[in-house]
């Protein structure tokens, strides 16, 4: 309960600030470059545990995090997320700058949008609810499994969705939980289900596989999102898994995909990054070296030895760290690695039929209701936030 109310007090501090910024994480900046461009002392860095300094390297680029400032334009609290659930909290205490690891406050929205179609999916989607991310994920949830060319005027689609709200603002990731497109009148069905699409039948659709990295004893830490550790008495991440593993084992690359990043990433220490498929990333953290040749643009193979495990950065111990991420959100490898297109089967399948046929349902009811789509403002929080007068 304390934890909860401290949340809703640094909320409230934000909201009544004399000026809260809105701005995005610069491509290619590190935590303790932030720190010193922004005259804040780096002690904050460095007085981390090593978990803590390893979660600082996931601030992704583009993410966008808040500053608070007082009357007379000095910095006081700053707000950056790390992952979805949790960010960095800088803060003013005792008169010097400390950081804790806090979640972040989010509202759930269910959303519902039903539409006759006039242009294509795409745009029409983008029209109505001016949501790139809603467009984008449409987009790839039917990629490559339904011939839109077939649409006719006239044909509908539902989305049924979920999306949070940040402060206010859309944040992180979008999840449909049914696609419904008719092409030629024909009703078309996709579900999001477990982390991966899937057609009415319960074969699995996404044909983005990976394979797994390396060659590993075991692993030493799962993904986690946030934890809140008893003892410790702080918040908890690990946004990707950990594969004990001899220093020079091979590491290769879980899917086809082009080299973004080879180089030192701050605690993950030497650092390979590829880019899947434009929705998915993978990183290599703790590499002990890279594959000879191996150099940023390059088109990598699945299967292709790009590194081998090391013990560089904030490690412990041997290890390969494997992080996923999908539109820049960490997810869970043990999710999506798999060797095959997979069925669900038995009571997995049934327990699938039982939540695709409610959805279904809801589809409908959405074709038989006119409810107007719900439209995204487009706006940059960067000006002086006006006080209550009480």
């Amino acid at each position: 309960m304390a934890k909860i109310l401290s949340l809703l007090l640094l909320f409230l501090s934000f909201m009544s600030a004399s000026s809260v910024e809105e701005l995005k994480w610069p491509k290619g900046e590190t935590f303790l470059s932030f720190l010193d461009r922004n005259h804040l002392p780096s002690s904050i860095y460095y007085t981390l545990d090593k978990e803590e300094q390893e979660l600082a390297a996931e601030i992704v680029a583009g993410v966008k995090y808040y500053v608070l400032k007082s009357e007379d334009n000095q910095l006081e609290q700053v707000l950056i997320p790390i992952g979805e659930e949790l960010q960095m909290h800088i803060k003013k205490k005792d008169d010097k700058f400390v950081m804790e690891i806090i979640p972040i406050i989010l509202q759930n929205e269910k959303r519902t949008l039903a539409i006759e179609i006039h242009n294509s999916p795409y745009v029409d989607i983008l029209n109505a609810t001016n949501s790139y991310t809603l467009a984008n994920e449409f987009a790839q949830s039917f990629r490559g499994e339904v011939n839109l060319r077939n649409l006719q005027k006239g044909d509908k689609l539902v989305l049924l969705y979920e999306q949070k709200r940040r402060l206010g603002k859309l944040f992180g990731s979008l999840k449909i939980n049914v696609s419904m497109v008719e092409t030629s009148k024909k009703k078309n069905y996709i579900y999001f289900y477990k982390e991966n699409y899937y057609d009415p039948k319960g074969q699995e659709l996404d044909s983005f596989l990976l394979s797994n990295p390396v060659n590993y004893t075991r692993i030493s830490s799962p993904f986690t999102q946030m934890r809140w550790h008893p003892i410790l008495q702080k918040y908890r991440a690990h946004l990707g898994i950990d594969y004990a593993a001899s220093v020079g084992t091979p590491v290769k690359a879980a899917g086809n995909g082009k080299v973004l990043f080879v180089g030192e990433k701050s605690g993950y220490g030497n650092t390979i990054e590829i880019n899947h498929d434009s929705s998915f990333k993978t990183l290599y953290g703790h590499l002990n070296g890279f594959a000879k040749g191996l150099r940023g643009g390059q088109s990598v193979k699945q299967g292709q030895v790009i590194a081998y495990v090391g013990n560089t950065g904030l490690s412990t111990g041997p290890h390969l760290h494997f992080g996923l991420y999908r539109n820049n959100v960490a997810i869970d490898p043990a999710s999506v690695v798999k060797i095959a297109k997979s069925a669900l089967s038995g009571h997995e399948l049934k327990a699938f039929i039982d939540y695709t046929t409610e959805l279904r349902k809801k589809v409908e009811s959405a074709l038989e209701n006119e409810t107007p789509p719900m439209r995204e403002e487009n706006f940059n929080l960067s000006s002086p936030l006006e006080k209550s007068s009480s």
